[in-house]
C-alpha cells in the first residue's frame, strides 16, 4: 500500500494507543483515517495480538490499523502484524534501514518513527517507507517540541507529525509544519489507555479545520509525489 492509495479527506489523522473496541469504533465515528495499537513492552496502553485481531475484525476495512513496535526483530513485527489482522506496522525504536526494509518487504505499508533533532534523520533518505513520523524525544510524553525542528526533512517523505499534539494545539502545529497527517494518542484520552470522546472529536474537527484553511499551494505540498525508493534497491 502506497501513502496516495490511503483514503483520506485532505489530512490523514490516527488516533493511536487505542485499547478497547469501544475507543476504536469511536474514532472510526469521529472520522480517523487510521488507528494504533502499541505493542512496545513498558507502555501503559500495551496491548496483546489477541486484544487486537479481535478490535480489528470490528473496524471497517478501509481503516488503516498500525501496530506500534520499539526495538522489536523484524520477524517479530511481521508475525504479530499478520497474526492481529493489522494494515501495517510503525517502527519507534532505533531500527536500521536494513531492519526497516526486512520489515517493509513483508507488510502493506511501514511507517517508521524518529524523535525530533535526532541526527538519524539525515539518513531518512535510506529508510525503504514513504511516511516518516516525527515524535517527541520522550514519545508517550504528552508533550511538544519545538515545531522548527521538523524543518530540513529530506525529500521524498511524508511527515506524519505527533509529539503532544492536543484539540487545542493541533491547528497551529499544522499551520507551522504543514504536515500530510498528524497523530494523537495522550492528547485525547480520559486517562491513559482510555479516549475522551469530546477530546477526540474536537481533535479531528480542529485538525481538519486547519488543514482546510491552508493556501492551496501547502495542501499539495504537504502530499506532493513521492520516489520509488524500489527503484534504487
Amino acid at each position: 500500500m502506497r501513502a496516495d492509495e490511503i483514503a483520506t479527506n485532505g489530512l490523514f489523522v490516527k488516533i493511536c494507543g487505542i485499547t478497547t473496541v469501544e475507543d476504536a469504533l469511536l474514532a472510526v465515528a469521529m472520522g480517523a483515517d487510521a488507528l494504533g495499537f502499541v505493542f512496545a513492552p513498558g507502555s501503559t496502553r500495551q496491548v496483546t495480538v489477541d486484544q487486537v485481531e479481535d478490535i480489528v475484525k470490528r473496524v471497517p476495512p478501509e481503516i488503516v490499523t498500525l501496530g506500534v513496535f520499539r526495538n522489536e526483530t523484524p520477524e517479530r513485527v511481521i508475525d504479530m502484524v499478520h497474526r492481529s489482522g493489522l494494515t501495517g506496522a510503525q517502527l519507534h525504536g532505533r531500527e536500521t534501514p536494513d531492519q526497516c526494509r526486512e520489515v517493509a518487504v513483508k507488510l502493506r505499508l511501514t511507517i517508521q518513527a524518529f524523535p525530533a533533532g535526532d541526527r538519524a534523520l539525515d539518513r531518512t533518505p535510506l529508510y525503504p517507507v514513504e511516511i516518516v513520523l516525527l515524535d517527541n524525544p520522550t514519545p508517550g510524553s504528552g508533550e511538544v517540541f519545538d515545531w522548527s525542528m521538523a524543518d530540513g526533512l529530506p525529500d521524498g517523505k511524508r511527515l506524519l507529525l505527533a509529539g503532544g499534539l492536543d484539540p487545542a494545539n493541533v491547528a497551529d502545529a499544522i499551520r507551522a509544519v504543514t504536515p500530510w497527517g498528524v497523530d494523537v494518542s495522550t492528547g485525547v484520552e480520559a486517562r491513559p489507555g482510555e479516549k475522551d470522546p469530546t477530546k477526540v472529536r474536537a481533535f479531528i474537527r480542529n485538525a481538519r479545520r486547519a488543514y482546510e484553511m491552508l493556501p492551496k499551494k501547502e495542501r499539495a505540498l504537504a502530499s506532493d509525489a513521492l520516489y520509488d525508493w524500489q527503484e534504487e534497491m
